[in-house]
């Protein structure tokens, strides 16, 4: 046996239909295309949404709204899961490290810090953003805040 005797199991390959090879073939004539229409012209392709002439459904469709290119998506933190992290975990200091070791942000998330529940605990808190009543509570304690 060697390459030059490879072959393909007996019936595995089939010959392709010669269409629009004259009326004898079985297949000239309209050459398996049906009769007239765009299909069977040459260079037909259809558009993408092309619901057959009737209004596509993206026109059909209502549209209001936008979404703005520019928006900063931030994962939010409360002070409450802060307190909870403090009271679990006793740690001083908050940055993005240890939000992300604890499974409260993400490696790529911009973390912002918001102010719903009670911080008892003197905190130093980096983050990247900081709602107002976030701030005036982290300070009110005694706390740090940190923009990165």
């Amino acid at each position: 046996m060697n390459l030059s005797s490879l072959k393909p199991a007996q019936g595995a390959v089939r010959k392709k239909k010669r269409i629009g090879r004259g009326e004898g073939s079985g297949a000239g004539d309209t050459a398996t295309r049906g009769h007239k229409g765009a299909k069977s012209r040459s260079g037909y392709s259809r558009k993408a949404g092309f619901e057959g002439g009737q209004m596509p459904l993206a026109r059909r469709v209502p549209k209001y709204g936008f979404k703005n290119r520019n928006r900063v998506e931030y994962q939010a933190i409360n002070l409450d899961a802060l307190q909870k992290l403090m009271d679990a975990k006793s740690i001083e200091t908050i940055n993005p490290e240890v939000l992300i070791n604890n499974g409260l942000a993400s490696k790529n998330d911009l973390v912002k810090i918001l102010g719903r529940g009670k911080l008892t605990a003197k905190l130093n808190i980096t983050a990247h953003a900081f709602s107002d009543t976030a701030v005036k509570a982290i300070e009110a304690i005694g706390g740090t805040v940190n923009r990165i």
